[in-house]
């Protein structure tokens, strides 16, 4: 467990991909397993070119917060405060498929530059 162990269920064991499966489900496995989480499989993946438009959210504590960045001319950068609001954090949320029920703005850098 290189990056520590997770908890709860193990899904799946014995994966054997050939590399040219779309979804980690699309590979060979074993349902039933032998496992303990100290074997909880771990990856580090080349960074994936953006599309125009596309957004995400850096060094937050969860995947659903973080500094808000934002593909432009095929490169990541950050968004400018000025004007930010709930409105806009509305809108990263959704874009990214996430809840924008109790969607918060955070300014000044909060989650790092």
């Amino acid at each position: 467990a290189y990056f520590g162990q997770g908890s709860g269920p193990i899904h799946i064991d014995d994966v054997l991909c050939n590399g040219n499966e779309t979804l980690l489900l699309d590979c060979d496995y074993e349902p039933d397993h032998n496992c303990a989480h100290f074997e909880d499989a771990g990856v580090v993946c080349g960074e994936a070119q953006c599309t125009e438009g596309d957004v995400r959210l850096v060094d937050g504590s969860t995947i659903y917060e973080g500094r808000v960045e934002v593909c432009y001319s095929g490169v990541w950068g950050t968004v400018c405060d000025d004007f930010w609001g709930t409105q806009d954090a509305t809108v990263v949320c959704n874009q990214l498929g996430f809840s924008s029920e109790d969607a918060q703005a955070f300014s000044q850098a909060f989650f790092g530059a």
